[in-house]
């Protein structure tokens, strides 16, 4: 990594701890970055000029991050969550799921993305549908029960289409978040006290503007 990068990798990586440490922190960073706690619904900063935007690329997993089920067997959003997608949206982020489902949905994960929506949909309680146009084909699933969490062959898959992006996973589990940071990815724990709930999107668009 050259040392323009490392310097900018630097500067996320104190945002992030300053979105995480304590909640005086806390209360800083979303002072500077209005809306972070709720889904971080300000608008894009613009780009500065003279500087070539980057990418990043949003994984998530889905149950209990992004949608919840309750004991009715019903699912929805979790709190915030739409309106973060709906953020990430209008910042042109793009997301993705890493989530396991039985490999035996489908033979591709286009097969098996598709079983995954219409087990959600159908149990869908919300005015809101799930934003699945947002996802396009990044929606990772396992190929054999062997390429189930934590085993790092679906965020090893995330990488290789990547297209060189710089790449973002969240989800409920330390765990899984553990496994994601040591393939390299910006990784984030949702749902903690004293933290955002999800990684603020200011974060991700200063992680893209990093060079590839």
């Amino acid at each position: 990594m050259n040392r323009s990068a490392s310097r900018g990798l630097a500067r996320v990586s104190l945002a992030l701890g300053a979105a995480a440490a304590s909640t005086v922190l806390v209360a800083t960073a979303s002072a500077a970055v209005p809306g972070t706690a709720a889904g971080d619904t300000g608008k894009p900063a613009p780009s500065r000029a003279g500087t070539e935007r980057g990418c990043a690329v949003a994984y998530f997993d889905l149950g209990e991050t992004l949608v919840h089920t309750a004991d009715d067997g019903s699912t929805s959003y979790q709190p915030g969550a739409s309106a973060y997608l709906r953020t990430l949206r209008e910042r042109h982020i793009k997301v993705g799921l890493i989530t396991n489902v039985p490999s035996s949905w489908g033979t591709t994960d286009a097969e098996r993305a598709a079983r995954l929506k219409k087990e959600v949909d159908t149990s869908w309680k919300g005015s809101v549908p799930f934003a699945w146009d947002d996802f396009g084909d990044r929606i990772l699933t396992p190929r054999t029960e062997a390429e189930r969490k934590p085993a790092p062959a679906l965020w090893e898959r995330a990488r290789a289409n990547s297209g060189g992006c710089h790449l973002v996973y969240q989800a409920e589990t330390a765990e899984e978040i553990d496994a994601a940071a040591s393939l390299g990815y910006l990784a984030f724990q949702v749902g903690q006290p004293s933290r955002p709930a999800f990684l603020p999107a200011r974060l991700i668009e200063l992680l893209a503007h990093l060079p590839r």
